[in-house]
């Protein structure tokens, strides 16, 4: 929705060759109207057929399912905004590549999953990606003209999410409405949620570590509440840059859609004077533990990151239904990543097949974590990370 009002403001500039969306048939049948697409694809089928109902002799081509998600990914365009959220998104993407598309990235388990391969695939192509998340594109911007060899750090900001000033008790008791009201953006459900376990951040340092090139130890993350610094380069000179900008996504999209050009955007203005402070402070690992496992995940290998993603997925769907607590997003994140390792150490992704492998085994081990998280006999291994976990909560 976002691209498409930044497309909408400049139609000299953009025209919409595909769009694919979800199961919000009303509101994607508005957007055909508008931008009149010539690909257009729904998660159902019922839905594909709902809108060639509504649309008539108007309709585009009309996708369905995984299959209709590559075919608008395929579609002849000179750039596929990746915007969908979780694992369904990667292959998409891969396909968008493997076409030889410029991809502006908004969907991080896409790297999450398989930064490695994907890194190969967009090498092989000769094509580029491009990041949207406001911490990436910030970072995008800072080392604009550096040299990687004068890095020194990269530091991502987190907003700390609803429950950033919470003691521990509040968290562990904290509802499904009480973590979707994020501060500072108006996000998904489940980007929200992550947010809120900062589980988001430790996704988005996993794809730093691939858009990037850097290690997990020349990656940072800083807790700034006002989310004004989307993230800063420190240099090897003691040299900062960092890029600042009202919290609106807009701004990151439109710069992935043009760059190197900027385009003259109708969004709120930064006046550091009426702020007067910015503050900054070092996340909370204890209340939060989900960003140590994403730097364990990290270092324990290429499919590691994966396992941890799919876990995720699952329990955080779950939360949002009402059938686990907060606490147990973390849990079952650490005792499904220490099974995994300790059973597969750095375990390496040759291709596609092996990424849907490692995700189909952390979804089904963590459904069983589900089902024993209050007892130990049915459960994963607790120990290592996961143990740590439980202290920390």
């Amino acid at each position: 929705m976002q691209t498409l009002n930044v497309v909408a403001a400049f139609p000299d500039r953009f025209r919409v060759a595909a769009l694919a969306a979800g199961r919000n048939v009303e509101r994607v049948t508005e957007q055909i109207r508008q931008f009149r697409p010539e690909r257009v694809s729904v998660a159902e089928r019922e839905g594909a057929e709902s809108l060639r109902s509504e649309l008539g002799a108007d309709a585009p081509e009309i996708d369905w399912g995984p299959n209709g998600l590559e075919a608008v990914a395929c579609h002849p365009a000179d750039t596929v905004v990746a915007g969908l959220v979780g694992a369904v998104g990667l292959q998409p993407t891969l396909a968008a590549v493997r076409a030889g598309r410029t991809v502006a990235l908004a969907n991080k388990e896409v790297l999450v999953m398989a930064g490695a391969l994907v890194g190969r695939e967009v090498e092989r192509a000769g094509t580029q990606l491009l990041p949207v998340d406001s911490e990436h594109s910030a970072i995008f911007q800072a080392l604009a003209g550096q040299r990687a060899a004068d890095v020194h750090k990269i530091v991502l900001t987190a907003s700390g999410g609803p429950f950033r000033t919470w003691e521990a008790e509040r968290i562990a008791a904290a509802t499904v409405e009480e973590a979707l009201r994020h501060p500072n953006w108006d996000m998904g459900a489940k980007i929200t949620i992550d947010s809120a376990s900062l589980m988001n951040k430790g996704l988005e340092v996993i794809e730093a570590r691939w858009l990037f090139g850097t290690s997990p130890d020349e990656i940072d993350v800083v807790v700034h509440p006002e989310s004004i610094v989307h993230s800063w380069v420190e240099f090897v000179d003691g040299s900062v840059i960092a890029q600042l900008g009202a919290p609106d996504m807009r701004g990151p999209i439109a710069l992935a859609l043009t760059w190197p050009e900027r385009l003259p955007l109708d969004v709120p203005r930064l006046d550091l004077t009426e702020l007067g402070k910015l503050h900054f402070e070092a996340p909370d690992r204890e209340r939060f533990p989900c960003l140590d496992l994403a730097f364990a995940a990290l270092r324990g290998g290429e499919a590691a990151p994966a396992v941890l993603n799919a876990a995720n997925e699952v329990v955080v769907a779950k939360f949002l239904a009402g059938g686990l607590p907060f606490p147990a997003i973390p849990e079952i994140n650490g005792r499904v990543l220490d099974s995994f390792l300790a059973e597969s150490g750095d375990r390496g992704l040759r291709d596609l097949a092996d990424v849907l492998e490692v995700d189909a085994w952390a979804r089904a081990a963590a459904e069983e974590a589900t089902r024993s998280i209050h007892g130990a006999s049915r459960g994963l291994p607790q120990s290592g990370t996961a143990t740590r976990v439980r202290s920390a909560l």
